[in-house]
């Protein structure tokens, strides 16, 4: 049995007789406080008091990356990822009490997130209380973190949500005021380098499950190929420096490659190499023009043509504004990096799709940051569109294709139906709260459907898919998955279209290479050759306390469809 279930099943007994709720144990939460409460608790549905955290035990909590331990009456989780969220919303006034610490916080980030905000802890730096998100806007910080409570004590907070205000209190001392949250949708206790140790959490107020999400594991086998090193090719390393988020193009001989990728995670200079043989082997780096060393973010590249067929390569470096880069000599040489308008992204252009004569749609996202000069400071994820009409010379204003209440979509991954006629976007989900999305249109991306969740085993980040001969889909992505024997490797899908848009599991997954850092790996390329040798390639962690590095993969479907029919036969 793991953590997770078994703090499930130790969940505190209520029983209801209609607007009474009697809770066993009678004393339930913060004596500390003086605040105790004896036998029945008059409750209505409007006014629903929780318990979710008691003496280590807890109910209706969900854990992200691993389960919290219990240690002593505390609930205990620390590392960056390893959040805690409620699996309940609500709306209205509430008032939320909290009994946790806080120690070994070395950066920042550590306290607590409500919807797109936070109200958090500096570490070793400025030691500061911050206030961050629409909740705060244009707040100040209160203070330093040791005006209020030191390091490894225990600290009791309150949060009272109206409709005029929501307060927030350290040790019965009012420290910040904030504006009002007509529905909180999101909460989690966030413990990024510190080590959290929660004793109780009660909240009252107006109480709504949230949406049900998707099965948040899969059945499918995983073919491992993790230790197959003879299908392993190094494209580049350099010892002690982040080499990462590489794109790939294959050219018309279908034996040129391109490869670039950021010296550093997403921001720093682009590094491109060419493969003459189909990513066997890798010349050194080639020289680049000057402006490609002030890159701000993850680089892509991509062949367009224009309408009389002229074809040219483009890359793309996003963040504010968005800047690309030309050649017409397949990469001979390059144009400096230029702004294709007055707008920024994240991962901008991850996927371009044709969509008539030299016309391309091209989709990014962004959370409010970079969209224009300044950002907007609201934190909220949108998936965008851009269009080019001459072969991606210019770029229109990007449009909004996607949003989610409560899920954060972002990088999407394009990939067309086996006819031609619809358009199928699966989307990485950051709030880390649900699965994995998908998004669809039937008319070249004028209209698209509202996002719909994946199966789990279709979850991951930066999606990308190309098909096979025999009309099957290679899916290459980050493992995100909430349940999954691979958490963080670089992992591939391979199922039909018909699979996804069916909502089916697929067929089988492959672990492509162990990362061995955090989820820190795979934004990959996927190159399908004559022979139908897939050439993925991607960045990791693939050497314990090393940076990390370039490398592909290259197999073919029927290798491992043969040892997906050995493990099922032995099974």
């Amino acid at each position: 049995m793991t953590i997770l279930s078994s703090l499930r099943s130790s969940k505190s007994r209520r029983t209801s007789f209609g607007s009474l709720i009697i809770y066993f144990p009678a004393t339930f939460w913060m004596a500390s406080w003086g605040l105790v409460v004896f036998g029945i608790l008059q409750s209505s549905p409007a006014s629903e008091m929780i318990s979710f955290i008691e003496k280590g035990h807890c109910q209706h909590v969900r854990f992200h990356a691993t389960p919290w331990s219990i240690d002593g009456d505390g609930l205990v989780g620390e590392g960056i990822g390893n959040r805690l969220a409620l699996e309940k919303s609500w709306t209205g006034d509430f008032k939320l009490w909290i009994t946790l610490s806080m120690a070994k916080q070395k950066e920042s980030a550590a306290g607590i997130r409500i919807n797109e905000s936070f109200f958090g802890f500096e570490g070793k730096k400025s030691q500061e209380v911050f206030l961050k998100g629409p909740l705060f806007r244009d707040k100040k910080s209160p203070g330093k973190s040791k005006d209020f409570f030191a390091s490894g004590t225990m600290i009791h907070f309150k949060v009272l949500g109206s409709q005029n205000q929501t307060r927030f209190f350290i040790n019965d001392q009012l420290v910040a005021t904030g504006n009002t949250i007509p529905h909180v949708h999101r909460f989690e206790l966030v413990p990024y380098r510190s080590k959290m140790t929660v004793k109780s959490l009660v909240l009252q107020g107006d109480v709504q499950d949230l949406p049900t999400s998707k099965p948040r594991r899969y059945h499918l086998p995983t073919i491992d190929l993790a230790k197959e090193t003879h299908r392993q090719i190094l494209v580049d390393r350099e010892k002690g420096q982040y080499l990462g988020h590489p794109t790939t193009v294959l050219l018309d001989d279908r034996k040129t490659m391109l490869c670039v990728y950021p010296k550093g995670h997403g921001r720093g200079a682009i590094v491109m190499k060419r493969s003459k043989d189909a990513g066997l082997t890798w010349s050194p780096r080639l020289p680049t023009p000057e402006s490609w060393k002030t890159s701000q973010e993850v680089p892509t590249i991509h062949q367009l043509s224009d309408r009389k067929g002229k074809k040219r390569l483009v890359l793309f470096s996003g963040l504010y504004p968005i800047r690309m880069s030309i050649s017409e000599d397949q990469g001979e040489t390059w144009s400096e990096l230029q702004p294709i308008g007055d707008f920024g992204g994240i991962v901008t252009m991850g996927c371009v799709e044709s969509i008539g004569p030299g016309r391309y749609m091209a989709l990014f996202h962004d959370d409010g940051r970079f969209i224009r000069q300044g950002g907007t400071g609201q934190r909220k994820f949108y998936v965008y569109k851009t269009t080019t009409d001459d072969g991606g010379l210019h770029w229109s204003k990007p449009v909004i294709i996607a949003e989610h209440p409560t899920a954060h979509l972002c990088e999407p991954g394009l990939i067309r139906s086996p006819n031609g006629k619809q358009i199928t976007v699966l989307l990485r989900e950051n709030s880390r709260r649900h699965n994995s999305f998908m998004i669809q249109s039937d008319d070249e991306g004028k209209t698209w459907t509202r996002p719909v969740e994946l199966p789990a085993s279709l979850t991951g980040d930066r999606h990308t898919g190309k098909y096979t001969r025999d009309g099957r889909l290679f899916i290459s992505f980050r493992d995100t998955t909430h349940e999954t024997p691979t958490p963080g490797d670089w992992v591939a899908w391979v199922g039909t279209y018909d699979d996804i848009i069916q909502g089916r599991e697929g067929q089988y997954r492959i672990r492509l290479m162990d990362n061995r850092k955090s989820k820190d790996c795979a934004y990959p390329g996927v190159e399908i050759l004559q022979d139908d040798t897939i050439v993925t390639t991607t960045y990791g962690h693939w050497t314990e306390g090393e940076a990390p590095y370039i490398m592909s993969v290259r197999l073919k479907l029927d290798e491992i469809d043969r040892k997906a029919a050995a493990m099922k036969k032995d099974d």
